[in-house]
């Protein structure tokens, strides 16, 4: 397989991204890496790759930008050089000092901000029923809050039925 960029020498580098659910690839030479940046032998971790950092690596912006390393968790003291080495947290607290980098993460890795997890096959329709109650119940109080008492109602009558299917499914 010839390079994309150059047409001539053969492909040894295969890069693969997925933008919007479509798939698109990008087949290159090491000589056409170099010159666009890319560099494969840089200390780049997954996690750097999910959260941006290796653009930043591969136009020089790194070394600019040490003061983002200065973040560290008030309670276990890890600090986001740490956590982006070993791509675990240290404690509770983490998750608080480090959720721009885990809402980051977890966009990338989910397409979504929200971690669902997997439910088990027997238990999926009824999990999911659950999910869906808690947000109507959420947008019940907020048609409240705004005093939007019609849409509330319809709201409760659709909690209403979701609660008849999962009464229904357990029988």
């Amino acid at each position: 397989m010839k390079c994309e960029f150059c047409n001539k020498n053969n492909a040894t580098i295969h890069l693969t991204q997925v933008v919007n659910g479509s798939m698109k690839k990008l087949n290159i030479c090491q000589p056409c890496a170099e010159k666009n940046g890319i560099d494969l032998n840089s200390p780049i971790s997954i996690t750097d790759v999910l959260m941006g950092i290796d653009k930043k690596w591969t136009r020089g912006e790194l070394s600019d930008s040490v003061e983002e390393y200065d973040l560290a968790c008030s309670r276990c003291q890890m600090t986001r050089a740490e956590f982006k080495k070993q791509a675990r947290l240290g404690c509770p607290e983490c998750y608080s000092a480090f959720s721009a980098e885990l809402n980051t993460i977890t966009q990338a890795m989910h397409h979504s901000r929200q971690h669902v997890g997997k439910i088990p096959a027997r238990e999926g329709n009824e999990v999911k029923l659950s999910a869906q109650i808690t947000s109507l119940q959420h947008k019940i109080d907020l048609a409240i809050k705004k005093e939007e008492y019609e849409k509330a109602a319809s709201l409760r009558d659709e909690v209403r039925k979701l609660k008849l299917l999962i009464e229904s499914d357990n029988d």
